[in-house]
């Protein structure tokens, strides 16, 4: 029986991290060698095949295989790179605007917003997918785009290639968390090495005025917090004095309740200055450690706006039934504030196509409410609460997830129609610009618009940088 590694490890009932141990590797490189990315040893192919009681000769067939045809993935571990690919800028830099450099940008959603003061210019970005490094270049017309793992780049390509950063922003994915240690112990060429780290390479040989470093709000109770003190340690041993909150962005205008947590250092020892919320809306922070929650005192809660709503944002939108697709903007309905910005003057409305869905899905959809237990009893067999649930379209929207398409994802059915989201309002509710141009398959673009950092979240924090410089 010709087996590869993974499917001898399943015959074998071994759990991934209990194989990784017994053969003195890290499950990151078991995850690869799994998924046919790098090819293994032989003599490590000895010690799985041992382990698992399995004949050498049928698994390394079976590999081989494999690498023929390997099974990539999107994230640091599984993702095969397409190193040293370049994409330059369009457009001349213009020298009176402060540079950005984007790492992790993904479609670089958090440098937009950077981009909508006048006194910022994104110059470079850094991905390790494609078809999100076109997406951020075709946005980025003054960026230089590397399509590269950080972990092989080396900074002397940023720093001949582009203009001193005044800011460095980024978000590294958080798969490495578990392992980082203080920055004075990074090795270069130790394999432990992890992505917040790679961030502060980078942070500490090109020395920026300021750093903006984006996460999810668990980082701050991550190995009992003890993981969020050593990425603010390490900063501070490279010279930034920090500051650290969780935002929710629909504290700022965004028609969406989505908190990130910001770290923000200034190499001059500058204090940083947080912008005020300027909407306001009752929400349940995911945020263990409520020192850290940005909103206002009670006191001052009567003279916010209200949060913008998902019928604010997307009413404007044709409707569409399940599976149908609309490419012309109403005429006969008045946009609100909101819709008037996104828009942003488009004269085309694209990506505005919904989910074809089941008979039995549509059933599920036509009875769905606020969660899971709205369903009548037995519709649906598992999911969690909030799975088969319609969005409110007077609150904003629940944090969008990257199968906003897909009704069993976390809430994310039509208010008032019988279907999904479509691409178009996911990307309303997350604050890009209808002018925005996402490039890559309908998935893909799914996926850019469900993991970005919302634009007018990154342009909050760049008017704190600019009061606070």
């Amino acid at each position: 029986m010709v087996l590869d590694i993974r499917a001898a490890r399943k015959v074998s009932r071994i759990r991934q991290r209990d194989l990784a141990a017994a053969t003195g590797i890290s499950v990151r490189e078991l995850m690869r060698l799994e998924r046919g990315l790098i090819s293994p040893s032989e003599k490590l192919l000895r010690q799985i095949s041992n382990c698992l009681g399995m004949d050498v000769a049928q698994i390394t067939i079976g590999q081989n295989q494999l690498f023929e045809n390997p099974l990539t993935g999107e994230g640091y571990a599984t993702a095969r790179p397409q190193n040293n690919q370049i994409i330059p800028r369009r457009k001349p830099l213009d020298c009176t605007k402060k540079p950005v450099i984007d790492l992790f940008c993904g479609v670089g959603g958090l440098s937009y917003g950077f981009e909508m003061h006048e006194e910022f210019q994104v110059v470079a970005g850094v991905d390790l997918l494609s078809d999100r490094l076109q997406t951020f270049s075709r946005n980025h017309g003054t960026a230089n785009a590397y399509g590269q793992d950080i972990n092989t780049l080396s900074t002397d390509i940023l720093y001949n290639e582009n203009p001193h950063p005044f800011v460095i922003v980024g978000g590294p994915p958080c798969q490495g968390f578990s392992s980082i240690r203080p920055f004075r112990n990074i090795e270069r060429n130790d394999p432990r090495n992890n992505l917040a780290e790679e961030f502060c390479r980078i942070v500490h040989n090109l020395q920026p005025e300021w750093i903006v470093f984006e996460n999810v709000v668990g980082l701050l109770t991550h190995s009992n917090g003890k993981t969020f003190q050593t990425i603010v340690e390490a900063f501070e041993e490279i010279g930034y004095r920090t500051a650290a909150k969780v935002l929710n962005a629909a504290y700022y205008g965004l028609p969406q309740c989505r908190e990130r947590l910001i770290i923000v250092g200034s190499r001059a020892g500058k204090p940083f200055k947080w912008t005020q919320p300027t909407h306001w809306c009752e929400h349940r922070s995911m945020a263990g450690r409520q020192e850290f929650i940005l909103k206002p005192s009670k006191g001052l809660i009567q003279d916010l706006q209200s949060a913008i709503t998902v019928d604010e944002a997307i009413h404007d939108l044709p409707e569409v039934e399940a599976g149908g697709r609309a490419t012309t903007y109403q005429c006969d309905i008045e946009s609100t504030p909101y819709e008037l910005f996104i828009r942003n003057g488009a004269q085309q409305l694209k990506m505005h196509e919904a989910t074809a869905h089941s008979p039995r899905m549509l059933e599920i959809i036509r009875q769905a409410g606020a969660n899971i237990y709205a369903l009548p009893e037995g519709v649906v067999k598992s999911g969690f609460s909030s799975c088969y649930s319609r969005l409110n379209g007077a609150e904003p929207s629940v944090t969008l997830t990257v199968n906003f398409v897909h009704p069993a994802s976390n809430r994310c059915i039509h208010p008032h129609q019988h279907r999904a989201l479509t691409p178009r309002e996911g990307a309303r509710l997350q604050g890009f610009l209808d002018t925005f141009e996402f490039i890559g398959t309908r998935s893909q673009i799914v996926k850019q618009i469900g993991n970005a950092v919302p634009p007018l979240l990154g342009r909050t924090v760049a008017q704190a940088i600019l009061e606070s410089d």
